[in-house]
């Protein structure tokens, strides 16, 4: 099957952390709804490569033009059509200063999962094959994190290295592009699902890590202090102030291996609202 180019309008919901990829050099995953709803992810993009006015931020309308990612058996996964695909920002979803999460509410909860085993069998079934969603946890147990591995892959930096001698990477030599550091801990939710099923919950979202480093700064290098910063947010603030969804997705590689092939892409936390509106 031929899959031709299309030009598509996404909105903007979710920007992985940046990963190493020994074929592509550091991308990232991002991830949104198009006008009608439904799920795209594109992949690759190196998302610090691109221009000022290409590098979009979540809630940002974009127009591009994709193909069928087709190295990618997830309905979902699309890739820009070429390396050099123009990322156009034509929009913005903003809450405004009364933070009225009202439009972003109408396109993210059109379809929300609270029961995790219905969507790992949604995921499971080679029909349906679902790999995006957007999920309700009915009880946040614990925020926790786990120490991993310090530095990238060597195998893949030295890769990036030799391609960057050979000039297929840096087009301007005297402004070398530094590979983004590596998290030195996974964190993690905690939680149960609507049948009280209990899950841990890997969280890879671009935010998550962007707190870790600059609470990291201010703290002057203290881990321990900064570890408490992105607790506070993400279990004091998020899941105990704010109305908490999760964006999940799929590994490419666990889809249908993994006993729950999903991880926590990004958070939806509008305010907690206490009545109901009709209108």
């Amino acid at each position: 099957m031929v899959y031709e180019k299309k030009r598509e309008k996404i909105l903007i919901t979710v920007k992985t952390y940046p990963t190493l990829s020994g074929k592509y050099d550091e991308l990232v995953c991002t991830a949104g709804f198009r006008e009608d709803g439904s799920w795209v992810r594109i992949y690759p993009i190196p998302f610090r490569k691109k221009s000022y006015e290409e590098q979009y931020s979540k809630y940002d309308w974009i127009e591009i033009e994709l193909t069928k990612n087709t190295s990618d058996f997830r309905p979902e996964s699309y890739r820009p059509y070429s390396h050099d695909t123009e990322i156009k920002i034509i929009g913005n979803i903003s809450t405004g200063k009364k933070r009225d999460w009202a439009v972003r509410k109408e396109i993210v909860l059109q379809k929300v999962y609270d029961d995790l085993s219905i969507l790992v069998e949604e995921a499971k079934d080679k029909k349906t094959c679902t790999s995006l969603a957007v999920f309700k946890p009915t009880k946040i147990l614990d925020f926790f994190c786990e120490e991993v591995a310090r530095e990238w892959d060597k195998k893949k930096i030295e890769r990036l290295k030799a391609n960057r001698d050979q000039g297929r990477l840096f087009e301007n030599h005297e402004d070398p592009f530094e590979v983004v550091n590596k998290l030195p801990y996974k964190f993690k939710y905690r939680f149960e699902d609507c049948k009280g099923k209990q899950s841990n919950m890997m969280i890879e979202d671009w935010e998550i890590g962007q707190l870790y480093w600059n609470s990291l700064k201010r703290h002057e290098g203290d881990e321990g202090l900064a570890i408490e910063d992105v607790r506070k947010k993400y279990l004091d603030d998020f899941a105990k102030t704010k109305d908490l969804y999760f964006y999940l997705g799929t590994t490419q590689v666990h889809h249908f291996v993994g006993q729950n092939p999903f991880v926590i892409i990004g958070t939806f936390h509008p305010p907690k609202t206490d009545q109901i509106s009709l209108f």
